[in-house]
């Protein structure tokens, strides 16, 4: 049995049918938009975990046949670790949903999305938000949605709702918008985009042309709630504990609120530990069953701290103004031999960017449901235990370091140059020395002063800034009456006990990354435009300092990069290059120590170590593609001989025949009575057929004098 609901949004119809295909599920829905179809699913366990963190887990799962793709390389066909993108999304449901749990429920929740059709038009990843949306608002489990979400690009200064593939394509803005409604009043629950350096303001006008929609679709929702809705699982209250609480006070005092506000992190958290530890072993000693809820005490009471020091008197945990930004230092070509590098420090938060340039055949390949392609520019992040001076095992980067990377390439790549300007592919890597909040954005400034010092000729430099809020307590969804702070620079503490990770990078001219997270359930209009404007004002107070280490990209490239030459070839002429069996190509390689990227338009890219290596092969291909002409003069070695004639090459890959009757201005019974293979003869080029195949002559006497009097002896 099966229930559908539609409604046309952005002149496509939005369809969700409520089914009982996955009836052991606690809430999933089939939502279709265009022809692009998905399923979600929300699951709750039935037991709680004794986890200090809410355990949700959200996958978006791509499959190829949604895209009737079957997954190469040859012997792996089934899908098997999700691709950047697939992770990304992942993210993006995770964290517009999260905030709408209560924090007291403590049992392992899933939801996953998976792709079951693309159309190739319409982008899966917001219909997969709002199908969790409508998975777990539907289903049992305590949730506080639904929410909704839109996608905004801008083409021709017109914005455009839920834009297609190829809208976006010449849009300068794509942004995702989640927001919910309480009180008849949309709130803003999550935010992701990047532009191509447009106004910061745009971006409070592109939430404003969303808002709307976002409402009709909240709407849309409630109506299927309404109708296939679950009774919610009820979350029983923690019992509370006061005799352990007020012991835990008499240990802490004000001892906590010391600790907490010495201005060196490490001291500060050396401090915070001991007072902890302190606490478990009271708490072993007297409460034994009640260690976890001493533990949870203590860390509600830094919270406590934290946020009505913000909130009551502006005070900040190293002293700083709610405006301040911490301390700003940087420098570039640190580490030698690499081809670029940069180190950008903002407090106790240091990144260490470092670049490669590499040939065009370095892009990375791309083979995903909806990509396939070559990436020439890439950004990894790092986040080693030693960062944060912990120890761990370290494996294969986490979703928050590939995501982190993610956002930080997207605030680089309007700015990077095309392959026609410079054709090198670009790798930066970018290591996180030591994190105090905001590494991300960190790293966009790393990122930005070592492309400039490997002289990549970027457009402009890049820098970006994370925003803080504090909201007072109790409050889950944002009005006009509720108290709260903004915070400029936000370092770590301020991020964990705070409300919101506001994160903008961009240029002078303009914005070129957001991304927004929250942990109440919904922010106000009025705090995204306050927080807009302080990251703005704050990005340009970091370009300044930047200024000062590097203004612009260097006018030349390291000494240990590659150089790259191009020629542009005939079309036609490609398979002279490559040979027979890759033969001519290989040998060019081999011979000369480069690499060698052809593209269809004939354009050759030639990569070495040094220029020497690089002109040598450009000549060597440039002969074998030279258009000769009738009347040249050539020495040519002669390299096959036939009853015929002779073949001479010309040029490397170029043979023209000298026929049996242009060897002497008389009959020659043999070939060989004139020439051998390996003579070295001048010839002179007599004719060129339609197919380019090319008639010569011998063009000096001395040759065959000796077989001129012989001949005539006859």
């Amino acid at each position: 049995m099966s229930e559908k609901f539609k409604l046309e949004i952005a002149k496509r119809n939005l369809t969700a049918e409520i089914t009982d295909l996955t009836e052991q599920s606690n809430g999933s829905v089939f939502v279709q938009y265009g022809e692009t179809m998905l399923l979600a699913t929300a699951v709750m366990s039935t037991r709680e975990t004794n986890l200090d963190y809410f355990p949700l887990s959200v996958n978006y799962e791509e499959k190829f046949y949604a895209a009737g793709k079957i997954k190469g390389p040859r012997y792996i066909k089934r899908e098997g670790r999700p691709t950047d993108e697939a992770i990304c999304n992942s993210r993006l449901i995770d964290r517009a949903i999260r905030p709408l749990f209560d924090k007291k429920l403590k049992r392992d929740i899933q939801v996953i999305t998976t792709i079951l059709s693309w159309d190739g038009e319409n982008d899966p990843d917001i219909l997969g938000l709002l199908a969790a949306s409508l998975a777990l608002s539907i289903s049992d489990i305590p949730w506080q949605g639904p929410l909704a979400t839109v996608r905004i690009g801008r083409v021709e200064d017109k914005f455009i709702l839920n834009p297609t593939y190829e809208q976006l394509e010449k849009s300068d803005m794509n942004i995702v918008f989640t927001a919910v409604e309480k009180e008849k009043e949309i709130l803003i629950n999550m935010i992701e985009g990047n532009f191509n350096e447009v106004n910061d303001s745009l971006i409070l006008d592109a939430y404003k042309s969303a808002e709307p929609y976002l409402k009709k679709i909240i709407d849309f929702e409630n109506k299927i709630i309404e109708k296939k809705g679950k009774e919610k699982i009820v979350i029983a209250e923690p019992v509370k504990e006061i005799e352990l609480e007020n012991e835990v006070n008499k240990i802490l005092k004000d001892k906590l609120e010391k600790a907490l506000f010495q201005k060196d992190k490490k001291l500060r958290k050396h401090e915070i530990s001991q007072l902890k530890e302190e606490v478990i072993v009271f708490a072993k000693d007297n409460y034994p069953e009640k260690i976890s809820r001493a533990v949870e005490f203590f860390d509600e009471q830094v919270r406590k701290i934290v946020r009505t020091n913000i909130l009551e008197k502006e005070k900040r945990i190293d002293g700083r103004k709610l405006d301040e930004i911490r301390k700003l230092d940087s420098s570039v070509g640190l580490i030698p031999r690499t081809h670029g590098s940069g180190i950008f420090l903002r407090g106790q938060t240091k990144s260490l960017s470092i670049l490669t340039l590499g040939a065009p055949g370095d892009v990375q390949l791309l083979e995903g449901m909806e990509i396939v392609g070559k990436k020439r520019f890439m950004h990894h992040y790092n986040f080693p235990p030693y960062s944060v001076g912990e120890t761990r095992p370290i494996r294969g980067p986490g979703r928050r370091e590939i995501g982190h990377g993610v956002l930080a390439e997207k605030s680089l790549a309007p700015l990077i140059p095309s392959s026609d300007e410079f054709p090198y592919t670009i790798r930066i890597v970018s290591e996180i020395l030591s994190s105090n909040g905001s590494t991300s954005m960190a790293s966009v400034c790393s990122s930005s002063l070592a492309l400039m010092d490997a002289g990549v000729p970027i457009k402009a430099p890049v820098a970006g800034i994370s925003i803080g809020l504090v909201v007072e307590s109790g409050v889950k969804f944002l009005n006009s009456q509720t108290n709260y702070k903004i915070l400029t620079d936000i370092q770590g503490p301020e991020d964990h006990n705070g409300d919101m990770d506001f994160k903008l990078a961009g240029t002078r001219k303009g914005a070129t990354a957001i991304q927004m997270d929250i942990k109440v359930g919904g922010i106000t209009e009025k705090i995204l435009k306050e927080s807009l404007e302080k990251a703005k004002k704050s990005r340009i107070e970091i370009l300044n300092e930047m200024k000062k280490t590097l203004e612009k990209p260097r006018p030349g490239l390291s000494p240990y990069a590659p150089r790259i030459l191009v020629v542009q070839i005939n079309p036609e002429k490609i398979g002279k290059v490559i040979g027979p069996g890759g033969k001519v190509i290989n040998e060019i390689i081999e011979e000369c120590n480069v690499s060698i990227d052809i593209e269809e338009s004939g354009k050759v890219f030639i990569t070495a170590e040094k220029e020497e290596a690089a002109k040598k092969a450009v000549s060597w291909i440039k002969n074998i593609t030279r258009e000769v002409k009738v009347g040249e003069v050539f020495q040519g070695k002669i390299t096959r001989i036939l009853d015929f004639g002779a073949f001479v090459e010309i040029l490397p890959g170029q043979e023209g025949l000298i026929h049996i009757s242009k060897l002497a201005p008389y009959r020659v019974k043999k070939v060989t009575d004139v020439v051998k293979i390996g003579d070295v003869v001048e010839v002179k080029i007599i004719f060129i057929d339609a197919q380019g195949r090319i008639d010569l002559s011998l063009n000096k006497k001395d040759k065959y004098k000796k077989y001129v009097k012989s001949h005539r002896r006859k």
